[in-house]
């Protein structure tokens, strides 16, 4: 608002230098067409001049409304405030304790990682670079992929039930598995 009105007051002062301008050649006017010129811009200049002030006063009164009401609401927004900083740090202290539980399951990755046969570990790293999540296993849920959802044959399914290879969905080529209780009850 007070962008505008500083652009107002700019292009009132333009307009009153005009004006003046005008009614040195109204002054100066030798003839009639000239007298009328002068006069038509004078007329016209005096008119912006008059809708600028009128929009001036306008904005002042809009700032003075929001001004009123930014004073009427202050509690609230001081409420408000108080409860975005709460919760701002609230969800900084949840950073922090998510980044150091990451830090510390990337940890135990690493440790089960070192214990992989060369050949999984593998497949499972290129299998966490091309999916989009980064999650390169999937486990088996009432016969379907639980990363894309996909039912899967039931040759598949008993292949990865007997867990001696490396079986990879179809959809989403993630490595899949099955809970061994899973793999009893299913067979039972």
């Amino acid at each position: 608002m007070h962008a505008k009105r500083a652009d107002l007051e700019k292009q009132i002062a333009e307009n009153k230098t005009y004006l003046e301008r005008a009614d040195r050649n109204l002054k100066n006017a030798q003839n009639s067409k000239e007298y009328e010129t002068a006069m038509r811009e004078t007329d016209s200049l005096q008119k912006a001049v008059a809708a600028f002030e009128v929009q001036i006063v306008e904005a002042m009164e809009t700032v003075e409304a929001v001004d009123k009401e930014i004073e009427e609401r202050a509690e609230e927004i001081a409420t408000l405030d108080s409860k975005l900083e709460a919760a701002i740090k609230e969800h900084e202290t949840q950073i922090t304790k998510d980044k150091a539980e990451s830090a510390k399951l990337a940890k135990q990755r690493e440790t089960v990682f070192v214990t992989l046969p060369a050949q999984l570990a593998s497949i499972y790293n290129r299998m966490a670079q091309r999916s989009r999540d980064g999650i390169a296993v999937a486990e088996v849920i009432n016969g379907s992929c639980s990363a894309c959802y996909m039912s899967l044959r039931p040759q598949i399914l008993l292949e990865v039930k007997r867990g001696d290879q490396i079986i990879t969905c179809e959809s989403c080529t993630r490595i899949m598995y099955i809970l061994k209780r899973d793999a009893t009850e299913a067979s039972a």
